[in-house]
């Protein structure tokens, strides 16, 4: 999956010499917590609920609602925005993007296109929602967990003896543990989970957990 397959497409900007009460407003009309700010058609900086809570007057101030606004008008978005944006392309995968988003430890990012236009913006919110998706997790599918050694032929052995009882995996992750050895995860449809345990059992896996989601 793509990060133009999951991402917020044609997202509500704004402009650098708004007011930030602009942005407020916008934010709170649309549900945002980010707006990308250009000019002349291009992304020069990101705008956030972080940025806007930076700039705005504490909280132990006694201005009025009124006040506060008449404040935030005088503060442009260009005074307080994010300008070395960290960008995606829609192309990139949604993997590549999940890590960007991870290591840099921020929420959202705008989405280029190839040709430098912005075309959207991906979320962690987006990222969990296609998490779902690629896992199949409201399909109602059964998850095994299965304890495996680091060698040649376990996927193998195991697809086979999946295949032999008629059964076809929806989704398959492996996951390194601590002490060298792995965990694969398989989803699906999965009627007799004794006998499955049994087969995979017979041939030197154990099956650690097992349970349904969705």
């Amino acid at each position: 999956m793509f990060v133009a397959d999951c991402m917020t497409k044609n997202p509500v900007t704004i402009r650098p010499d708004a007011g930030m009460d602009e942005a407020e407003k916008l934010m709170d009309e649309g549900h945002f917590r980010r707006l990308p700010v250009v000019e002349d058609g291009k992304l020069v900086g990101f705008f956030t609920n972080r940025d806007l809570l930076r700039a705005s007057p504490s909280s132990a101030t006694t201005s009025d609602r009124h006040e506060v606004r008449t404040l935030l008008a005088k503060i442009k978005v260009a005074d307080v925005m994010q300008k070395n944006v960290i960008s995606v392309t829609d192309t990139m995968t949604i993997e590549e993007a999940a890590l960007i988003l991870e290591r840099k430890k921020i929420g959202g990012l705008p989405v280029l296109s190839e040709g430098g236009d912005l075309v959207g913006i991906i979320s962690s919110t987006d990222i969990f929602r296609a998490f779902t998706v690629v896992m199949g997790l409201d399909t109602g599918k059964t998850r095994l967990t299965i304890d495996v050694a680091d060698q040649m032929g376990v996927l193998r052995d195991i697809s086979t003896i999946l295949a032999n009882l008629d059964i076809n995996i929806d989704s398959m992750v492996t996951l390194p543990q601590p002490n060298g050895t792995y965990q694969i995860i398989i989803r699906a449809d999965i009627d007799d989970v004794d006998t499955v345990k049994k087969r995979l059992w017979a041939k030197g896996f154990t099956v650690s957990h097992v349970t349904r989601i969705g």
